[in-house]
């Protein structure tokens, strides 16, 4: 690990904020050009200028003037880089064109891998373009503007950096970093093949990937990502435990990669002798090459430039260098990218780097008070950056990691031999495969710990625990994070105040809390608490579980599942694929057997379709449409009633239709009689009706977490004694409708609430402690 800082604290000087500011101010421009319209955007960096350029004559500051002036320059220049490209697409004939949903042939470069997208009922393939030639409604334009190509398999073999041809149809595209999307693409025509450095690097890519193929599949999927951020083979359930342990930056490309590599290499250098700024140019050709390898994509670069700051970080007056250095990095990776401005992975990259440079050589220096430099440098680096990076995560995940540090503290000694093998391994591949192989095995063996940590850290019972995304929340995390990062030198100076602390966290995360009496014997469905989403489990018996909907976070329905004591899920229902009812599958297929997955019909929004496939082929399950009939699952009888039988089909790709298109299922689990109903809106409410009138149920799961927009008068007719609602505690939406609950309060029900009870369990009459002689009775909080 290198050295943070050769001077140590006695020659620290003043932290120069000249390019941190700058930075600041390129993002705010960056930020606004995303969030502003253009006119405000600009009115409103100007406005600032100003404000700043005012205070600082009133103050007779020249000095600041200056630095308000030059603050200003970078953020007008962030904010014009992004306009500018902003109305190239919107203006581009492409971006027309596709408002009319025309049929075109195109010419362009291929600028990212074909990446496979799985569908239940066929796989296809997408491959971003960067067009230069259009032909539509009889005009050919001359553009340079990128398009996402939505092709068959026959795209798969298309290398990066290709010139082709090919026909389709376009439409809109999300996002503005998108002229069009061009769907139904005829096979490509290549035109040119790539330049040979992408063809060298596409070998070296492909090398890599043979050298661990004799690997188990968790290893030979986990070395590629290591080396070059190639992570198409990882196992949903395991980028899942990744997630939970902090250990996701191992298997995207990031600054930390950079600087294995290319710090290897200055290694090989100077073992050669090679010497002074002949270093600083194998750096570079490092620098460049890695590029290659990983592509030139916004996150490649930005990794490139973290891990550059990273490498000054090894020099002399180390700490200043870094510190500058990443300002810079940050102005020129937002002129080059200003989408980069609203990117997570880019604000992550850049906090994890500020809290090595800034927060880790004071613990450092705190720790090597009694430990050995080595082993102090090793705690306080993954600390520093995890302590920064924790507000953003808890943000983006609704949780915070409590095993991060030691997570990564542990795979600390296995990451640079498993980066530097699996490269290696390539390499030497290219020439020798047995022995290409002998060094992809020994990748291998590294990153096997990897995976064991993440599993076996991901299994622990407080590994993550649950944190609201809300600005309240995430302001007291900012405070809790600012404050750890203050007091920690203080408490990591003396082993009398460390180590206590440290024995508190294992305890914390290694230890159950007790949950007396839960699960309640006799009980027929939960409802688990995982915000605002829905996932439900009836109880098939004997540790198995009927799992109805999987909410948007894999670790809340993971620990539901894992308090019920399920440990088979023989059938998994998706009422259809908004990302509240699907996200979470992943932590159902952990570490769990699935037998089936049934799904909804409509295959929209495609992006979540495609999500869910890959997550259940991951676990060894095909998806299918739920067949006609009763079915019995264990202990549960379960009936499809909505939509009536039919093929598979496509939605507007927007998932808009979808909500009406949920699954409605009747289930019977202990002479218990359950409608569950996932989102189905008014006119699936009406058909239902028609279908089966006069049903009359125990317990109504309430459609679309009690949106206003209901069938009121069919839902009081269903006469259910309890009534469920699955709900984000303060939602945006307003969820559950008051004037909905009473209505079913008016009715004779009883409402209970994941935002107001937490986990609720649905019990029959004679075990319910509330059922007052009903039929079934519930148990909430537990």
């Amino acid at each position: 690990m290198p050295d943070l800082d050769e001077e140590g604290p006695a020659v620290a000087a003043p932290a120069d904020l000249r390019t941190p500011c700058l930075a600041a101010s390129g993002w705010a421009g960056g930020l606004a050009a995303a969030l502003l319209p253009p006119g405000l955007a600009v009115a409103v960096v100007l406005a600032a200028v100003v404000a700043g350029v005012v205070l600082a004559v009133v103050r007779r500051d020249r000095g600041a003037v200056g630095a308000v002036l030059a603050c200003g320059m970078v953020a007008v220049a962030v904010l014009t880089s992004a306009s500018l490209r902003a109305e190239a697409v919107r203006t581009s004939p492409v971006t027309a064109l596709a408002e009319q949903r025309a049929a075109v042939e195109v010419t362009g470069v291929v600028v990212a891998d074909p990446r496979p997208v799985a569908g239940p009922f066929g796989d296809g393939v997408v491959v971003r373009l960067e067009v230069h030639t259009v032909v539509g409604r009889g005009v050919r334009h001359e553009v340079a503007v990128p398009v996402l190509v939505l092709g068959d398999e026959r795209w798969a073999g298309v290398e990066l950096g290709a010139g082709v041809a090919t026909r389709g149809l376009l439409t809109p595209a999300d996002g503005a970093d998108l002229a069009a999307l061009l769907t139904g693409a005829s096979a490509p025509v290549v035109r040119h093949r790539p330049d040979v450095w992408w063809r060298g690097a596409g070998a070296v890519r492909a090398s890599i990937r043979d050298a661990v193929a004799h690997r188990p599949a968790d290893q030979r999927a986990l070395v590629p990502a290591l080396v070059d951020g190639d992570d198409a083979g990882l196992a949903a359930d395991l980028e899942d435990d990744f997630r939970t342990t902090g250990l996701t930056h191992l298997t995207a490309v990031s600054g930390t990669n950079l600087t294995l590599v290319v710090g290897f290499l200055l290694v090989l250098a100077r073992w050669c002798h090679v010497r002074g700024r002949w270093l600083g140019l194998v750096a570079a050709l490092g620098i460049a090459g890695f590029v290659l390898l990983a592509r030139t994509e916004p996150s490649v670069l930005r990794a490139a430039a973290m891990g550059a700051v990273g490498l000054l970080a090894m020099g002399a007056n180390s700490r200043r260098r870094a510190f500058r250095g990443l300002g810079v990095a940050v102005v020129v990776l937002l002129l080059v990218q200003p989408g980069l401005a609203t990117s997570a992975g880019f604000v992550l990259s850049v906090l994890a780097t500020a809290g090595i440079v800034v927060l880790a050589p004071g613990w450092r220096d705190a720790l090597a008070r009694w430990l050995p430099r080595w082993l102090a440098e090793a705690v306080a680096v993954p600390a520093a950056a995890q302590v920064a990076c924790t507000p953003v995560v808890a943000g983006l995940s609704a949780q915070v990691s409590l095993v991060a540090v030691v997570a990564n503290l542990l795979v600390a000694p296995v990451v640079g031999p498993a980066t530097v093998l699996g490269l290696g391994g390539g390499l030497v591949a290219l020439v020798s495969d047995p022995l290409g192989r002998l060094l992809g095995t020994a990748a291998g063996w590294c990153v096997g710990w990897v995976v064991a940590v993440a599993r076996r850290g991901a299994d622990l019972p407080l590994a993550a625990v649950d944190w609201g995304a809300d600005a309240w929340s995430l302001a007291v995390l900012v405070a809790v994070c600012a404050a750890l990062a203050a007091s920690a030198p203080w408490v990591l100076r003396h082993p009398a105040r460390a180590l206590p602390v440290a024995v508190v966290l294992v305890v914390v995360v290694a230890v159950p809390l007790p949950s007396p009496g839960w699960p309640v014997a006799g009980w027929v469905l939960a409802m688990c608490d995982v915000g605002q989403g829905d996932a439900l489990v009836l109880n098939a018996g004997g540790g198995r579980g009927v799992v109805v909907d999987a909410g948007p976070d894999p670790a809340a329905v993971d620990r539901c599942l894992d308090r019920l004591d399920v440990e088979e899920v023989p059938l998994v229902v998706l009422t259809h694929f908004h990302a509240d009812h699907v996200d979470g599958l992943p932590g159902v297929l952990d570490g769990r057997r699935v037998g089936q997955v049934w799904t909804t019909s409509l295959l929209d929004p495609p992006e979540a379709v495609a999500d869910v496939v890959h997550a259940a082929r991951g676990a060894g399950v095909v998806p299918t449409l739920p067949p006609p009939g009763p079915v019995t699952v264990g202990d549960a009888v379960l009936r499809v009633l909505w939509p009536l039988p039919g093929p598979p089909r496509y939605g507007p790709g927007d998932g808009s239709t979808a909500n009406d298109e949920s699954l409605v299922l009747l289930a019977e689990v202990g002479g218990v009689s359950i409608l569950l109903t996932g989102d189905v809106e008014p006119p699936g409410q009406a058909a239902v009706a028609r279908e089966l009138p006069g049903l009359d149920v125990d317990v109504l799961k309430l459609p679309h977490h009690g949106s206003r927009h209901q069938d009121l008068g069919w839902l009081a007719s269903l006469r259910p004694e309890q009534v469920l609602v699955s709900v984000g505690a303060d939602n945006d939406y307003g969820h559950p409708a008051p004037d909905v609950l009473a209505a079913l309060e008016a009715a004779g029900a009883s409402v209970s609430r994941t935002d107001e009870d937490g986990d609720v369990l649905v019990l029959t009459g004679d075990d319910g402690d509330d059922d007052g002689g009903g039929t079934v009775g519930v148990r909430a909080g537990g």
